[in-house]
């Protein structure tokens, strides 16, 4: 799996400690990743752990379940199993079958991830899954966003190891292990988007172009290249983010050029959490709400999202909207943070401020320091002196209010210790006694 170990490295996927759930429903994909991670975890220094989850949508669910269950107890595997109703969250949410299964897993996923079982979940989508998710994004109306395909790593929690890897290794591997496996029935039935572009569109591609699935995701790949860029570029500091699943954004906005407007509306879906199940048609209603309609005007999107014109601005809220308090570890490399960008850490010698956005002392920093969003009631002494709430502080220092929202900070409580690329506190702060620090790089992409 020479495919499978590069991803794993180039992206760093695992680190010494890991405890790394591996979703996995009894196919020939999940159990594959399964048992590559579970043979390399004793060298790497980390723990595999199963989680096999019944959404009882189909007959044999609860039986390749058990399957699962059984295999991982038969070699030594850890192994979480639960049982969803995604059809009654479909009913009460009004949300397609697909998206309440989706919906039944990640809130497993974030229980298991809050409670400390695990700190990341393996996905078992490879090379041919990314090329059917970008056609069915094309087919859909995406630009060049849902055109980008999955990410190998997301938010620094979920990964997608064998996303470079075809599913002729796979089963090469499948093969040489003899690892058991089930199949899915449902996967014949074209009747789903997705399984009608497997069975019956990809197969037709092939046939003409046999390296067609790489060409996608090159295709892919290039896509997410020129939107990151485009993201980087955009100047959206006016829109407003709230607690409660709503974000603001001037109706000026509306008035660039559409490829801008609309990747603004994207960022700003997914800042109240809205991921998918958002097409062009609903960008175009909602461009065509801010140019023309009347002030009170109000529309309503798929998965209970509403959007109304008030005055200067489009309100969107997401009425599924949970707020989940989020936190990373202070430990040496990088952590992905959703809605701000990415932080790098390393412990260092080298007391040279010019090579980091903060430097601070290794010593002072209190054990139980974590990265989080900042929520009322911190406080911070400013470097150089003077203690205030840290709300009056970043106004001081005039941070837009759409970035103050999700605007990273390492806490010791309600204490603050630096505020990711503007300032530390006075308490952290290198001085003549200083041997060993914390070298912290902030780059915001958000």
């Amino acid at each position: 799996m020479k495919s499978l170990q590069k991803t794993i490295e180039k992206y760093n996927l695992i680190s010494p400690k890991d405890k790394i759930g591996v979703a996995v429903s009894g196919g020939k994909d999940s159990m594959c990743l399964l048992h590559y991670l579970n043979s390399i975890s004793k060298e790497k220094g980390f723990e595999c752990i199963a989680i096999t989850i019944d959404h009882s949508l189909r007959e044999n669910s609860a039986q390749d379940a058990e399957f699962v269950v059984n295999y991982c107890n038969k070699n030594g595997i850890k192994v979480y199993m639960y049982k969803v109703n995604a059809k009654r969250l479909s009913e009460d949410k009004g949300l397609t079958i697909e998206a309440a299964a989706r919906e039944c897993r990640f809130r497993i996923f974030k229980a298991l991830i809050n409670k400390k079982v695990i700190n990341k979940i393996a996905l078992g989508h490879h090379l041919q899954d990314q090329a059917e998710t970008i056609l069915l994004h094309i087919f859909r109306g995406s630009g060049i966003a849902g055109a980008s395909g999955m990410d190998v790593v997301r938010d620094n929690v979920y990964l997608r190891p064998l996303l470079n890897t075809s599913q002729t290794e796979i089963m090469a591997y499948i093969n040489a292990n003899d690892i058991p496996y089930v199949e899915d029935e449902t996967n014949q039935n074209s009747d789903y988007s997705r399984n009608y572009i497997r069975n019956i569109v990809m197969p037709l591609i092939r046939n003409r172009w046999p390296n067609a699935d790489n060409a996608i995701c090159t295709f892919g790949e290039l896509c997410k290249l020129d939107d990151e860029y485009i993201y980087n570029t955009l100047n959206d500091d006016a829109v407003v983010y709230e607690s409660d699943g709503t974000v603001k954004i001037p109706v000026n906005y509306f008035s660039y050029p559409v490829a801008v407007t609309n990747r603004i509306l994207r960022k700003a879906f997914k800042g109240i959490g809205i991921v998918s199940d958002i097409e062009r048609k609903h960008l175009k209603i909602i461009n065509n709400l801010a140019l023309e309609a009347e002030n009170g005007s109000k529309i309503t999107l798929p998965n209970r999202i509403s959007v109304i014109k008030e005055y200067n601005f489009i309100t969107m809220t997401n009425k599924n909207f949970t707020p989940e308090p989020k936190t990373w570890a202070l430990e040496r490399g990088k952590i992905d943070i959703p809605n701000y960008g990415v932080i790098e850490m390393q412990v260092t010698r080298k007391l040279d401020i010019g090579e980091y956005s903060h430097l601070i002392d290794y010593n002072k920093v209190p054990k139980n320091a974590i990265w989080r969003y900042r929520k009322d009631g911190d406080v911070f002494e400013k470097f150089g002196g003077g203690t205030k709430s840290l709300s009056d502080f970043l106004i001081d220092e005039k941070i837009p209010a759409r970035l103050r929202t999700f605007l990273p900070v390492l806490a010791s409580g309600n204490e603050i210790l630096v505020v990711a690329g503007v300032e530390i506190s006075d308490k952290v702060k290198v001085d003549e006694n200083t041997k060993t620090a914390w070298g912290i790089n902030a780059v915001r992409f958000s």
